[in-house]
């Protein structure tokens, strides 16, 4: 990377952990931001997050179940989020979500 030549290794990390969690903080603080929008706009959504979150802690030893990242993501457990700000999803969003997933 460019700037891995200009940054110790430590504030690098310090900078991207701070970003991730910049990043965490918005998704909370946007609940109205539905995962089946993010899954089709971007690919991606908090649940993704959270299977990559659990990917890496186990790469490095440590074991967490898929609710225990979720909850780490989302900020309070999943079934809690769902109740809360879930929507169920629209057959127009259920629709691109499915051909999304054709077009793979």
């Amino acid at each position: 990377m460019l700037y891995d030549d200009k940054l110790a290794l430590a504030k690098k990390l310090k900078i991207e952990s701070a970003t991730f969690q910049k990043i965490l903080d918005h998704l909370r603080n946007n609940p109205d931001v539905q995962n089946i929008d993010m899954m089709n706009l971007a690919n991606f959504c908090r649940n993704c997050i959270s299977k990559w979150y659990m990917s890496e802690a186990e790469k490095l030893g440590e074991k967490l179940t898929y609710d225990e990242a979720r909850e780490l993501i989302y900020g309070m457990p999943y079934s809690e989020y769902k109740k809360k700000y879930q929507k169920e999803a629209t057959k127009e969003q259920l629709k691109k979500f499915n051909e999304g997933k054709k077009n793979k």
